[in-house]
């Protein structure tokens, strides 16, 4: 399988030395990468300014703004079957950039704009035999955000992120499909993790094929 695979933050920049951004350390996009490369399937990863090291073998795209990131994921995922949208991204930007270092000052006001929503733009565009995977960041307890994220973006799976995986080793996720369904694996490794969200790409693609009838078709 040809997967691409987003990861790290973006830094969306005030002056030539300051940024806004989110926090992302890389692991978990890293834990994918290295999963996914051990069982063979083809990898692109878009990665945003991140010092983690992910699989030699892989095809590495780094970018640094969330514009780059989108543009690079709209370039690359018409040639890719699934895209796993595990970035990140800064919700705003600056609207105003300075290309040198401002001085420091008592106050200083920025005007933010939001940035694109890259994982909705590319399942818009996404074909019939194409995936799109999708990470929700989310305070604790709030699934509901996530799931009506999964609509809204068309998504074909989606995982919700509590707040304290950022810069930890572990995750507490969930799982969730466009039908209802929830899986709680608990809380795991990153690696553990990964390995285990690999474990269901097939699912998404054979569920698409027994809605076809390629399930009573195998009978």
């Amino acid at each position: 399988m040809r997967i691409l695979l987003t990861a790290g933050p973006t830094h969306e920049p005030i002056d030539s030395v300051r940024y806004i951004g989110n926090r992302s350390s890389g692991q978990l996009g890293a834990a994918i990468a290295a999963h996914a490369v051990d069982e063979g399937h083809t990898v692109t990863v878009i990665a945003g300014p991140v010092a983690v090291a992910f699989p030699s073998v892989a095809t590495r795209i780094d970018v640094e703004t969330a514009r780059e990131m989108h543009l690079a994921v709209m370039q690359q995922f018409p040639q890719h079957d699934l895209l796993i949208m595990a970035a990140a991204v800064a919700d705003f930007r600056p609207v105003r950039t300075y290309g040198t270092k401002l001085p420091r000052k008592d106050h200083f006001s920025l005007e933010l704009e939001p940035t694109t929503d890259i994982l909705a733009e590319a399942s818009a565009i996404k074909q019939p035999t194409q995936r799109t995977i999708g990470f929700s960041l989310e305070q604790a307890g709030n699934v509901a955000r996530s799931r009506e994220k999964l609509v809204r973006k068309k998504l074909d799976l989606i995982v919700y992120n509590p707040t304290s995986t950022m810069n930890s080793t572990d995750i507490d996720a969930i799982f969730l499909w466009p039908d209802g369904r929830e899986e709680r694996p608990g809380g795991v490794s990153k690696s553990d993790f990964a390995r285990l969200l690999l474990s269901h790409e097939m699912e998404l693609f054979t569920t698409e094929a027994q809605r076809h009838g390629g399930a009573s078709d195998s009978k």
